[in-house]
C-alpha cells in the first residue's frame, strides 16, 4: 500500500510517498480503507519539522474512509463509512493529561496511508450524506469549531458571534453559529474572501487590514452592545481587538496562536467587562458524535477549498502555508 511518511529532520521536501506492508486488524480493531485526509495547522507544523517525530512516521491526523475488515469483538462492519478521532484516548468528559497522549500522525502513525488498522474507539461513524473528503474535515477543524460555538460558546438564537479569517475552523464556526440562529460578523483582509463569507451566511464583514481597530468596528455593528462570542484564532496579537468587540459578560474561545504565542493582554478591560476566556483544543469522541448528529440535523456541508492526490501532499501544504485557501484542503487517496 502507499503511505506518506516524513523523513528526519522534517520539512515539506522530506515528505516521501513509499510502499508499506498492509496491516491487519487485531481484536477490537478495524481495518479502514482511507479515502481522504484533510490538512490542519497541527499537521503542517508536524510536516515542516517544528514538531519532532520519528523518522518514517506516517503523516495526517484527519482521515475518512470505509471499514474493510473488523477484528474479533469490533462492532463496526465492513462497508461502514468512518472518520478518525483526533484525540482517540479522550472518550468523553473533561480532558486530562492521559487523554491527549495519543495523536495520530504525531505520537503514532496517522491516516496518510491507503490502509490503517486502529482500535475501533479511534474512529466514529461518518455523517450520512457527506463525501469522504467532507467527512475528513471534521476531525480537527470541525470539532474544534463545534466545541467553540456549541459546547463552550453556548450560542443560542439571537446571539452575535465574531469569527476571524477563512480557515477551516473559522468557516465551520460561521456555519455552526448560523445553524444555531446567531448573527455572524466575519473578518478577513481579502475583499474577495469577504464576499465569499457573505455568500456563506455572514451577516456583516470587516476588512481588518483596512480597519485595524476591527474590534471596535464589530461592537459598533451591534449597536454598541458588543458581540456575545468571539472565536479567537489569532492569539496574543488579536486578543485585544477581540476583547474590544465583546459585550459585558461576553465570551472568547481561544483556539489558535497564528498572531503570536504571547503578548500583552488588556486585563483591566477583561475584568471590567467580566469576560470569560476559555482555551480549547479539539474535543472528545463523545463531542464528535454529538457534532455528527448536529451536522445531519442541519444538512451542513463542509467547505472544501481544493483537493490533491497523495503524491501532491507537499504541494497541498504549500497552499496552506501561503494562506490562499478558503475552507479546508483535502487529499484523496
Amino acid at each position: 500500500m502507499k503511505a506518506a511518511v516524513l523523513r528526519a529532520p522534517g520539512g515539506l521536501d522530506r515528505i516521501e510517498i513509499c510502499e508499506r506492508e498492509a496491516p491487519r486488524p487485531g481484536p477490537g480493531e478495524v481495518l479502514v480503507r482511507v479515502r481522504a485526509v484533510a490538512l490542519n495547522y497541527h499537521d503542517y507544523v508536524v510536516a515542516n519539522g517544528r514538531v519532532k517525530i520519528p523518522d518514517g512516521r506516517i503523516l495526517m491526523s484527519d482521515g475518512a474512509g470505509e471499514v474493510v475488515e473488523a477484528g474479533e469483538g469490533a462492532s463496526f462492519r465492513p462497508g461502514e463509512a468512518v472518520v478518525s478521532v483526533f484525540y482517540p484516548a479522550w472518550l468523553a468528559g473533561e480532558p486530562d493529561d492521559a487523554s491527549r497522549v495519543i495523536i495520530p500522525g504525531e505520537t503514532c502513525d496517522g491516516y496518510g496511508a491507503q490502509l490503517v488498522a486502529v482500535p475501533q474507539a479511534w474512529v466514529t461513524r461518518a455523517p450520512a450524506g457527506l463525501s469522504h473528503a467532507e467527512a475528513a474535515t471534521l476531525t480537527c477543524a470541525g470539532l474544534t469549531a463545534w466545541r467553540a460555538v456549541v459546547i463552550e460558546g453556548k450560542v443560542k438564537p439571537g446571539d452575535c458571534v465574531l469569527v476571524q479569517g477563512t480557515g477551516g475552523v473559522s468557516i465551520f464556526a460561521l456555519q455552526f453559529a448560523k445553524a444555531a440562529g446567531a448573527t455572524v460578523i466575519a473578518t478577513s483582509s481579502s475583499t474577495e474572501k469577504l464576499a465569499r463569507l457573505k455568500a456563506l451566511g455572514a451577516d456583516q464583514v470587516i476588512n481588518y487590514r483596512e480597519t485595524p481597530a476591527w474590534g471596535e468596528a464589530a461592537r459598533e455593528l451591534t449597536g454598541g452592545r458588543g458581540v456575545d462570542l468571539v472565536v479567537e484564532i489569532g492569539g496574543a496579537g488579536t486578543l485585544p481587538q477581540s476583547v474590544a468587540a465583546c459585550r459585558i459578560g461576553g465570551r472568547i474561545v481561544l483556539i489558535g496562536v497564528l498572531a503570536g504565542l504571547s503578548g500583552e493582554a488588556p486585563t483591566a478591560t477583561i475584568f471590567l467587562k467580566q469576560l470569560t476566556i476559555k482555551g480549547i483544543a479539539v474535543g472528545s469522541r463523545a463531542d464528535q458524535l454529538e457534532m455528527i448528529r448536529g451536522i445531519e440535523a442541519t444538512a451542513l456541508r463542509p467547505v472544501i477549498d481544493s483537493t490533491y492526490p497523495l503524491e501532491g501532499l507537499a504541494d497541498a501544504y504549500r497552499r496552506q502555508e501561503a494562506q490562499r485557501h478558503f475552507g479546508k484542503i483535502c487529499v484523496e487517496l
